[in-house]
């Protein structure tokens, strides 16, 4: 019996579970493939919802879908583990030891072979090698951080309704995940506030820096200024031409020599790839440690490895690290690998541009279409803008599961704000 072609995906996030899912459901489910999904985590969130998961206030095991669940229902494998080297002449993956909180080895280090390897290991924030930065502040680039994250925000918070003192947070980093973080904390006040001790709740001091002149960059002026005007509606501190020179355990230093203090301290500025991309044979990288990749999605010199999401760089055209791109390449190699693994050539991608969307929690919300036409802004018109990212999720959810569970999913979400709190608080 001839052995099936072997697909292993590297990263279960917005690009890798669909892919794994899609082809599942082509060449798994027909036995035409092995298909393999590692991950180091145990399930999947939508990357653009982090800030709420940092936050609490999406706390429902709903909003994550179990990738050994997933796995069983369409067709594919999933193994545990973090990606740490590849041997591209073995066409072997190399995965780092499991181990658990407690300093057990639960799975020591294994290898997967392969014919063709996905990377989807997205992306992190950059630190630009500023002094303090790794050792003293928190980031929000995958589920654990950002569960990592909401651990301490809680204890701190407790602390402040105790000791009746002020909570200080600064989050370097103006795009979508700090003003969304920003604003999304203190919601995140509010709601605690209605479970309190009987003492009244304590100031929530919030600081969002930022390097450039404005905050969210990718978007049109007029959705920064408003952006901005509203964050500090709420009592959010923002500072623009603001650079970070270094960090300590009390706060961050700025190159003007002033200090914001902080008891949390986020860093949630700047995109670059996880450092081990430099240990995939001597691929050919970007200036932020990227995977340079051909039109189609494979890198330069290997025919047999592929990259997509925000661990890819089109050299030839460049796209922006987002969620939709991410899914468009996702659906990309979903229609195209099968007739690829018969000897077919793979046709480019092509990127098509739908617009962005930005939502500040309840308070407001701004999307702009490709030809940079703004729509939202006010309550009533910035429902319409959270609406829409709202349907973005929803979307990503009726992908996953299927139409029955997306309905039944969106059933209970509904029925789940009768019974638990709207905020995580334990």
């Amino acid at each position: 019996m001839a052995q099936k072609f072997r697909i292993v995906i590297v990263g279960g996030g917005v690009a890798g579970l669909a892919l794994a899912t899609r082809l599942g459901k082509t060449v798994g489910k027909s036995g035409r493939a092995e298909i393999t999904l590692v991950d180091k985590s145990f399930a999947h969130v939508w990357k653009p919802m982090l800030h709420c998961f940092a936050a609490g206030t999406a706390a429902n095991e709903n909003d994550r879908i179990s990738f050994m669940s997933q796995a069983s229902r369409h067709h594919f494998d999933f193994w545990p583990g973090e990606i740490s080297g590849m041997d591209r002449k073995a066409r072997t993956i190399t995965l780092a030891p499991v181990i658990d909180p407690n300093g057990e080895t639960i799975l020591e280090e294994r290898s997967l072979e392969y014919d063709a390897v996905i990377l989807s290991i997205g992306s992190r924030a950059n630190d630009f090698g500023t002094p303090g930065v790794a050792e003293h502040c928190m980031f929000i680039d995958n589920l654990v951080d950002a569960n990592g994250f909401n651990d301490r925000f809680r204890m701190e918070l407790l602390k402040a309704f105790a000791y009746h003192r002020e909570l200080d947070i600064a989050i370097v980093g103006g795009g979508a995940t700090g003003t969304q973080l920003a604003a999304e904390l203190h919601k995140a006040l509010g709601l605690a506030a209605l479970y309190s001790f009987g003492e009244k709740p304590p100031a929530l001091k919030i600081t969002l820096l930022e390097a450039g002149p404005r905050i969210l960059p990718a978007f049109p002026e007029k959705v920064s200024q408003a952006a901005m005007k509203q964050l500090e509606a709420i009592g959010v501190t923002v500072q623009t031409s603001a650079m970070v020179s270094g960090a300590d355990e009390n706060g961050f230093m700025l190159k003007d020599g002033s200090r914001v203090p902080a008891t949390l301290r986020v860093w949630a500025a700047g995109v670059k790839a996880p450092d081990v991309t430099t240990k995939f044979g001597g691929m050919k990288l970007s200036r932020s440690g990227q995977l340079e990749v051909r039109p189609t999605l494979q890198v330069m010199d290997d025919d047999n490895v592929f990259a997509m999401g925000d661990c890819a760089f089109i050299a030839e055209k460049p796209v922006a690290p987002t969620a939709q791109a991410a899914r468009q390449q996702a659906h990309h190699l979903a229609r195209h690998l099968p007739a690829w693994m018969d000897g077919r050539p793979l046709p480019p991608f092509v990127f098509n541009n739908k617009g962005a969307v930005v939502a500040l929690g309840d308070y407001n919300g701004w999307g702009t279409f490709p030809g940079g036409t703004v729509f939202g802004g006010g309550w009533l018109h910035g429902l319409s803008a959270r609406l829409v990212h709202l349907m973005l999720y929803r979307q990503h959810q009726f992908e996953l599961y299927g139409p029955v569970r997306g309905m039944i999913s969106c059933l209970v979400d509904w029925l789940d704000v009768f019974v638990r709190p709207a905020v995580r608080l334990d």
